[in-house]
């Protein structure tokens, strides 16, 4: 069978594109969605006429009036936003089975099976491109790689409308330009620990001490460097097959602070809340682990009153495990754990304009953080900035 073939599809503006599909006078003009000018709301998304004007996810909407005053504001529409990433499913699903929902607008496909019967990766990458704007009227920016990490980053190299190939060859010289922030894995944390040791480049990483960065960062540096010289083993995962999605992290040392732990809960619930929305899946259980400096393990779980994929919901709910019923009296913990289970298919799309105004507001600004995790690597998040030993991986 030979090299993996892994494609990263990824729409380009696809809110605002959409909005321009309904309605074709609205293109070539500034679309803004997710903040009007009266509203107190940040952008969810925004067309490339308005980018230019400096207008881009999770900006203030008072802020994008100012930098565009003359631009299309409207509220998002998840539902029909669902209906047609659910068409964009579709042709996925006509070249292989292997597709991995990352968001309602990008997928990981693996395509290693399919070239026997549609040919190589770049003519399969190229068809699918080719049919999502033939019959839906939409461009995608398209990435083909022999992993996940590589078709990722070379869907982003060209948008809009971007077509890049990385052969394993070129990759390891294409990398080491880079900013070693657009590593995975490399969040506010251990950035920032990365660069106190000078590291700012890839190249900075793949220079440094081995034995120094292994024990400055453990396990985690040979995850990094693996990425920095473009080997990632993991595979494309389809969102249907998880049985449950969870987090956990292990503390360099024992920690008993009440708030630190409850800061690390909460980034686990983020993490947790964000893969659920990429996978298109809710949730009805919310559980967490704690392990404690005895190795003694306890887990507590609670059935939410319906399903969810709102990271405020599934936050509430593991702080109410953490701090009323697990039980540790102060007690060290060397592990803490967040998982969701009893996952569902959502009847429908659900998102900014549907539910009470609560959980309206919640969806929005989950959907605005999704938007800039994805494109700054989680560097913008909820609340105040963790003080955890160690990002949850």
């Amino acid at each position: 069978m030979g090299e993996r073939a892994i494609l990263h599809v990824d729409m380009d503006a696809f809110y605002a594109a959409v909005e321009v599909l309904d309605d074709p006078t609205l293109r070539g003009k500034p679309v803004i969605v997710g903040g009007t000018p009266q509203s107190r709301g940040v952008v969810a998304a925004a067309s490339y006429e308005a980018r230019r004007f400096g207008v881009h996810s999770a900006l203030p909407a008072v802020r994008a009036v100012k930098l565009c005053p003359h631009g299309v504001f409207l509220p998002p529409r998840m539902k029909r936003y669902t209906e047609i990433s659910r068409a964009i499913q579709s042709v996925f699903k006509e070249y292989t089975p292997l597709v991995e929902p990352i968001s309602l607008d990008e997928a990981f496909l693996d395509v290693t099976g399919s070239r026997r019967l549609f040919g190589p990766a770049q003519t399969i990458g190229r068809l699918i491109k080719s049919r999502i704007q033939a019959e839906i009227g939409l461009t995608a920016s398209v990435g083909v790689a022999p992993n996940k990490f590589l078709a990722k980053l070379a869907s982003d190299l060209e948008k809009p409308d971007g077509f890049v190939v990385i052969r394993r060859g070129g990759a390891a010289a294409l990398l080491a330009s880079l900013p070693v922030a657009r590593l995975w894995g490399v969040g506010e944390v251990t950035g920032g620990e990365l660069n106190r040791l000078g590291i700012t480049k890839i190249s900075d990483l793949l220079a440094y001490p081995h034995d120094l960065l292994v024990a400055r960062l453990g396990d985690h540096a040979e995850h990094l460097l693996a990425l920095a010289v473009g080997h990632d083993e993991r595979p494309v995962v389809p969102g249907q097959a998880a049985k449950s999605i969870g987090h956990e992290v292990t503390f360099a040392t024992d920690v008993a602070d009440a708030t630190e732990l409850r800061e690390v809960l909460d980034r686990l619930s983020e993490k947790v809340g964000r893969r659920l929305r990429r996978s298109g899946l809710l949730a009805s259980t919310v559980c967490i682990k704690a392990r404690y400096r005895d190795f003694t393990t306890r887990t507590r779980a609670v059935t939410l009153p319906q399903p969810t994929d709102a990271t405020p919901q599934i936050r509430a709910a593991a702080r109410e495990l953490l701090e009323r019923r697990l039980g540790r009296r102060g007690r060290r913990l060397r592990l803490l754990g967040v998982t969701v289970a009893n996952l569902t298919q959502p009847g429908h799309g659900q998102g900014c304009l549907f539910g009470d105004p609560s959980n309206e507001h919640d969806r929005c600004i989950d959907s605005v953080l999704d938007a800039v995790d994805n494109r700054f690597a989680g560097k913008i998040r909820r609340g105040a900035a963790s003080r955890r030993r160690r990002d949850p991986q």
